[in-house]
């Protein structure tokens, strides 16, 4: 069974999966669809329609717009935005308030084992690759590879990163070759956006 505590607001239209936790004044809207074992924090935010994979963890704060896609053992950090829209705006250009109709939503899809840092922002449309690691505060607006380090205003790559989400090291006797100081596991860099693991170098 989820646990769901007293003073969040799940809709009983949401699909909230076996293990999972729903925290104090957390909102998950209609049509949701969180996997097991997840984790919305005290007063994040999941959007009508957001699809979540097992084990991800939204912490306190975070705004995950619809239509967001999460998969698998995604991280959101404190306070981070997915946003929805290309051109916000509360109104149309007649002056008419904006309805339904009137509003194209673009999403976030983010890759297994990603994380996002506390207070990031991801400008949709854009798609965060398998395993990447978003730095805090940063501004993502374009799509990022698997494995890649972002950091800046506008996120730029200052690395690689692997699953166990260090920073790798390059490997001095063979170029484009790099390996995770924490569990040794190696990876080659193929193109200036495309890393993959090795298994034998």
């Amino acid at each position: 069974m989820p646990r769901i505590v007293p003073s969040a607001d799940v809709s009983p239209e949401a699909k909230i999966g076996e293990g999972s936790s729903i925290w104090h004044l957390a909102q998950v809207r209609e049509n949701a669809v969180l996997g097991e074992n997840c984790i919305v924090g005290r007063g994040a935010y999941i959007g009508e329609g957001v699809k979540m994979g097992d084990n991800c963890k939204v912490q306190n704060y975070a705004l995950v717009y619809e239509p967001a896609v999460l998969e698998n053992g995604v991280f959101i950090g404190p306070a981070v935005v997915l946003t929805n829209d290309h051109y916000p705006r509360a109104i149309n250009a007649d002056g008419s308030i904006k309805s339904a109709s009137d509003w194209d939503p673009v999403g976030v899809t983010i890759l297994e084992g990603a994380a996002i840092g506390a207070r990031s922002v991801c400008v949709a449309p854009v798609t965060i690759g398998r395993w990447a690691t978003i730095a805090a505060g940063a501004v993502v607006t374009k799509d990022v590879p698997d494995f890649a380090l972002m950091a800046g205003v506008p996120a730029r790559r200052i690395g690689w990163v692997g699953h166990s989400g260090v920073k790798l090291q390059p490997v001095e006797s063979e170029a484009d070759l790099y390996q995770c100081p924490q569990s040794g596991r190696q990876y080659k860099q193929v193109s200036e956006t495309e890393l993959k693991e090795v298994t034998n170098v």
